[in-house]
């Protein structure tokens, strides 16, 4: 909405007789309790939900009876971003707000609050407590509204639909017996009993099949690769693609089912060659695969797991010299990484439940929810990048497993600072692959003295520079003090007399901060430039402007 189109709708909402239960007015001063902003979060969208509204608004600055006066809750703007991301971390699914709305008015700032719907099926929770609205006032949404949100549009698991024409001889042997072994290595203490079932109990039992009948997940798991056909039009496929630094194809192979034992045989494709790296103050190598063998598979198993199999595509794990790219189709339903990361807790939806749960049962992927954060820790002890996630494709998620050390810094940051928390090395490995990150994240970083430099150009500070050594990168990095800069123009231009631009690049390029890229320094001598002519007046442009030549004033 446009600054007009929002003050009108400011108008109609505060012609409203009255609060409703997906309209809130708050004074908010500047210290106003962020939980309650998170429970009037999720009261007014459970609401919102039950009214059949596809929004409701909290509104600060305005009083109960509907007066303007202004509020100064967090007014930087950046500050009242960020809320969108601290409000997502608590909700339920990674919710948070549509927008939020600033309006500056002669009676004072005011704030919008554009609150989503909750989902339908899915009641929105704040701190793991479902909120709603009695009158004005907030209370623990009651049961009958939760089960009224929860019943809307309830999805079919695809992955536990029946195989109506397909029977237990449709299933491999061999992927059955693995499904034995397996189920017996998560559950040791029913060895015995396993031994014992026969196979329509035993794939009951480990809820591959519903009372004896094949389900899409028995052929996916362990169907022949002949019995593909039973989940038609969907897709069971998997393909390695093996790809060269010019990303041409080198190599591929296709893998049907059984996925138990074809997602080994993928695996055995990967070429997991050795690394080597020099530990400070060591005289021998550690020597560690390329790949390690847990975050491969979980990321492969979670391919499996949540790929969207109506969409007719295949999973795709691409090889390129130092990196794996994991592909499946189907949008990341926590919605952030961050959410799954820092929340540690399952989502409430998932696209293949019975899919997901055999798997669990099959010791194919951990506990449902768990093994994106082991995988985040596993890298982290093994000092290697930590795993991208690429979700700007809203039909797609794409996993990049990087194998090789990026940054040297940070790889010795991480041997010398075991205590640092997963948070922040997420955060430091976003600046190790030059990602953007928040203002308050950099405040974060700064506050423990482990970066510096001038954002987005940030780098590994001198403090950790100094423990591990790495004092030549450090000075490289450094941006200098400007009259360091002037003063080798100057004294450049005292021996010579003038300089065209190409001298003063030739002078400086080399010695200003390796953080800048070829154009943010050209760009840093624009200014250098420009503020000795104009400001300083130290020296002055005798040519023209397209041929400029600086001398001394």
């Amino acid at each position: 909405m446009d600054q007009y189109q929002m003050l009108q709708l400011l108008d109609e909402l505060l012609r409203m007789p009255a609060e409703t239960e997906w309209l809130e007015y708050k004074e908010a001063k500047s210290d106003y309790d962020f939980r309650k902003v998170g429970k009037y979060f999720s009261a007014i969208s459970n609401e919102s939900n039950l009214k059949g509204r596809q929004y409701g608004w909290l509104v600060f600055g305005v009083t109960d009876d509907r007066k303007i006066v202004g509020t100064q809750y967090r007014s930087k703007r950046a500050d009242l971003d960020n809320l969108k991301h601290e409000v997502a971390i608590k909700t339920s699914g990674g919710l948070t707000f549509m927008d939020i709305h600033e309006l500056i008015l002669p009676e004072g700032r005011v704030l919008l609050f554009q609150i989503p719907a909750a989902p339908p099926g899915i009641p929105t929770a704040w701190e793991g407590h479902f909120y709603g609205r009695n009158g004005s006032s907030i209370v623990a949404l009651n049961l009958q509204e939760i089960e009224q949100i929860r019943s809307q549009g309830v999805r079919e698991d695809w992955s536990a639909q029946i195989c109506e024409s397909a029977t237990i001889h449709d299933l491999e042997p061999n992927a059955v017996q693995r499904a034995r072994v397996e189920y017996k290595k998560k559950y040791p203490r029913l060895t015995d009993e396993v031994d014992d079932w026969d196979d329509t109990t035993f794939l009951n039992k480990a809820k591959v099949t519903i009372q004896g009948k094949v389900t899409n997940t028995a052929i996916i798991l362990l169907g022949k690769p002949e019995s593909e056909h039973f989940v038609h039009p969907a897709v069971a496929k998997m393909s390695w693609i093996l790809k060269d630094k010019d990303n041409i194809e080198q190599d591929y192979e296709h893998f049907s089912p059984p996925f138990i034992i074809n997602s080994e045989l993928l695996f055995s494709k990967i070429r997991n060659l050795k690394y080597r790296y020099m530990p400070d103050n060591s005289l021998f190598p550690i020597e560690v695969n390329q790949y390690d063998a847990y975050v491969i598979r979980e990321a492969l198993h979670n391919c499996i797991a949540h790929q969207d199999y109506e969409m007719h595509g295949r999973i795709n794990i691409i090889e390129k010299a130092d990196e794996l790219i994991f592909t499946n189709l189907g949008d990341f339903i926590p919605k952030s990484i961050e959410a799954v990361i820092e929340r540690d807790s399952p989502p409430e939806y998932y696209r293949n439940r019975f899919l997901a749960e055999a798997m669990v049962n099959l010791n194919m992927i951990d506990t449902i929810g768990s093994g994106i954060k082991r995988m985040f820790f596993t890298q982290k002890k093994r000092y290697f990048p930590l795993p991208d996630y690429d979700l700007s494709d809203p039909k797609k998620v794409r996993v990049r497993v990087i194998g090789k050390i990026l940054d040297e810094n940070y790889t010795r940051m991480l041997i010398n600072h075991t205590e640092l928390d997963l948070s922040t090395v997420i955060l430091l490995d976003k600046v190790q692959k030059r990602e953007k990150i928040k203002p308050e994240e950099v405040r974060k970083l700064r506050a423990q003295r482990l970066v510096e430099g001038k954002s987005p150009n940030l780098y590994v500070a001198a403090k950790i520079a100094e423990i591990t050594g790495d004092k030549t990168t450090y000075i490289k990095n450094r941006a200098l003090d400007k009259d360091f800069y002037k003063s080798l123009i100057i004294k450049f231009l005292e021996q010579y007399q003038s300089a065209n631009r190409q001298d003063i690049d030739n002078l400086l390029m080399s010695k200003l901060s390796d953080t800048l890229d070829h154009a943010q320094k050209r760009k840093k001598i624009n200014n250098l430039l420009f503020e000795m002519s104009k400001k300083d007046g130290t020296i002055i442009n005798s040519g023209s402007s397209k041929k400029p030549k600086w001398v001394l004033t």
